[in-house]
């Protein structure tokens, strides 16, 4: 099927040309993430308010008990002591019931949140031209869809919540303490000697992390394409080659992450001494002034053991912090999504949707199904839009497809068959010149308009995990098993009637595994069911063995009757079948015209056909 065209899209995060997919700066992933917050507003103000009265209700505890200290000192009965143990232990179910909901509300929070990104990665990652992607890797597509977005979900289901609870926590201690006694509180402040060696953290960690998701990728992109390609590597002999490129990039994951490990190492020992710094000022002040008569002993506990009581929710927080700068990172990489290049009938939707303005124009409609290509210009390098430093693989093409027709494309290696076909598609753009379908150009049509319109099939295919069923209506959602039968018989998947469970017959790994050339039928088959009235066929048939493809194309030949046929092939069979033959060389279209009048003129065409005829192809 087809996809989006490409469309730059600058970003002052956009890695250089060539690099993977751009990564969200501070000030956008800060904006992200209120737009994460804002649908969900009262949720998190109740979530703050719980927090806060939990926080509140746990303060009972300390002071209550330095108040039992001073009525025994003072001589006071068992009945008071016990009266005060009794408010102690409601405060303290208080505090535990308060902080169980907050966090229940806090959960339930995250999860409505984790749905969101990950519903708007989904949307962003499909909106993606296939030119960007191919360019990126799908290495770095595929990390930031699985461990970033997990990092994401976890901070946000779990951190948040947590951190929440902890900070409300830890304000209303130290403001406890400041309450008891106004030195008592200055001595608790050393705390935040801890502050210095956080914010040396903090300058370094963000980078860090986002170095170490860069390298995590890196690795995924090569182990992937490694996997993809293990004959290629076993029949050239590249496994030493192979396998010191991953001992590299798995050396760069290590240094990376060995680089975060540094960093807590040096930020938790020293945030432990802070924790009890505090603790020793307040006891030993506290000691002096309570000798000097200046407060009672009941203060200095109830102080004491609210700032040992501060250690737990700032361990929450510093156990929290390598989780926050590891996902700031992750969302930097996950909203960096957005930025990437869109097609321009597409952009990147925000997490929370926006109402469209009701003066936005209609999309244009083709008034017919006639392809034009004025005057096109294109250069690989960024979406096709580079600057003249890139080197043009096309030339000023020009060529009209009337509806109906059915075009051969032809040409040596590199001759530009294949980019011209993207174009035709609306998979790229072209950098100067225009691609049109019925006078609207192609790249600007809204996705469902142009599947109706042009469908490109390559020489690549992908059976999708589950039944057989599955993997066709994903053409035809709607479409009858009747259909479905139909579509496999207009390629010759002869095998489909065979299989054990018919349609529902699983596909893949512990079902039906299809060879190249059933997968291959398999995309085909979509095709039929997509009906749309322009099929370009890129090598659609080069998995197949000649006489199977053969057969194919003479049964596609006859679904796709009446339709416009764009056919990318080196079999020339396909040319001598085809209403007219364009002859493309060194990104130019050099010749054009039926397959007796390009023999005839005694070409180029004429040439190729020469060549591949003696070699004894089947006759046509």
């Amino acid at each position: 099927m087809t996809a989006t065209a490409a469309r730059p899209g600058r970003s002052e995060d956009a890695p250089p040309e060539g690099a993977a997919l751009p990564v969200a700066g501070p000030a956008a992933t800060r904006r992200a993430a209120l737009r994460l917050i804002r649908p969900d507003g009262r949720a998190f103000a109740l979530m703050l308010a719980l927090n806060a009265l939990a926080a509140g209700a746990g303060l009972a505890g300390p002071w209550l008990l330095g108040r039992i200290v001073d009525t025994v000192r003072a001589g006071g009965g068992v009945r008071t002591v016990d009266r005060l143990a009794l408010v102690i232990l409601a405060c303290g179910l208080a505090q535990l019931l308060l902080a169980r909901y907050a966090r229940y509300v806090g959960h339930r929070f995250g999860e409505r949140t984790v749905a969101r990104v990950r519903e708007q990665y989904v949307d962003r990652a499909l909106a993606l031209p296939a030119a960007v992607v191919e360019r990126a890797g799908t290495g770095d597509l595929t990390a930031r869809g699985t461990s970033d977005v997990t990092s994401v979900a976890r901070t946000l289901r779990d951190a948040v919540p947590e951190v929440c609870v902890a900070a409300a926590q830890a304000l209303f201690l130290l403001g406890a303490v400041v309450v008891l006694d106004p030195l008592l509180g200055l001595c608790g402040l050393g705390v935040f000697s801890g502050v210095f060696v956080v914010r040396w953290y903090l300058r370094r960690a963000h980078g860090a992390y986002l170095a170490e998701g860069a390298a995590t990728s890196a690795l995924a992109e090569l182990l992937a394409a490694t996997a993809a390609g293990a004959r290629t590597v076993e029949a050239l002999g590249l496994q030493e080659r192979r396998t010191a490129a991953s001992e590299e990039a798995v050396e760069r994951c290590r240094r990376t992450r060995t680089r975060t490990l540094f960093l807590r190492s040096v930020l938790l020992p020293a945030v432990d001494v802070a924790y009890v710094l505090p603790v020793a000022g307040v006891l030993l002040a506290g000691g002096a002034l309570h000798g000097r008569g200046g407060i009672s002993l009941g203060v200095v506990i109830a102080a004491a053991l609210y700032l040992r009581q501060l250690s737990d929710p700032l361990a929450t927080i510093l156990f929290w912090a390598e989780q926050l700068q590891s996902s700031g990172a992750a969302f930097a990489r996950v909203e960096g999504l957005g930025q990437a290049p869109q097609g321009p009938r597409t952009s990147p939707a925000p997490l929370v949707p926006r109402p469209s303005p009701e003066a936005s124009p209609a999309p244009a409609t083709p008034v017919d199904d006639r392809i034009d290509v004025t005057a096109v210009h294109y250069a690989y390098g960024d979406g096709g839009r580079s600057p003249a430093a890139h080197r043009d693989v096309l030339h000023g093409v020009d060529l009209t497809v009337r509806p109906g027709e059915r075009l051969a494309l032809v040409g040596p290696s590199g001759a530009g068959k294949s980019t011209l076909g993207r174009l035709l598609a609306g998979i790229d753009a072209p950098r100067r010149g225009s691609v049109t379908v019925g006078q609207v150009p192609i790249a600007a049509l809204d996705p469902a308009v142009l599947r109706r319109q042009v469908v490109l099939v390559t020489q690549e295919h992908h059976v999708f995990l589950g039944t057989l069923r599955d993997n066709l209506q994903i053409a035809a959602p709607e479409a009858e098993d009747a259909a479905l039968y139909a579509a496999l018989a207009a390629v010759g998947a002869d095998w489909a009637a065979e299989l054990p469970a018919g349609l529902d017959t699983e596909l893949g790994a512990g079902g039906h595994r299809p060879d190249g050339s059933q997968s291959q039928q398999l995309a085909l088959a979509r095709v039929v069911l997509a009906d749309p009235h322009t099929v370009i066929l890129d090598e659609a048939t080069a998995l197949l063995d000649p006489r199977t493809a053969r057969h194919t194309e003479r049964a596609l030949a006859a679904v796709l009757k009446g339709r416009t046929v764009i056919a990318i092939a080196h079999r020339l069979h396909t040319a001598h079948d085809a209403d007219r033959v364009a002859v493309m060389e060194e990104g130019r279209l050099t010749e054009l015209g039926s397959h007796d009048e390009l023999v005839a003129a005694q070409g180029a065409y004429a040439a190729l056909w020469q060549s591949w005829h003696s070699q004894g192809p089947h006759s046509p």
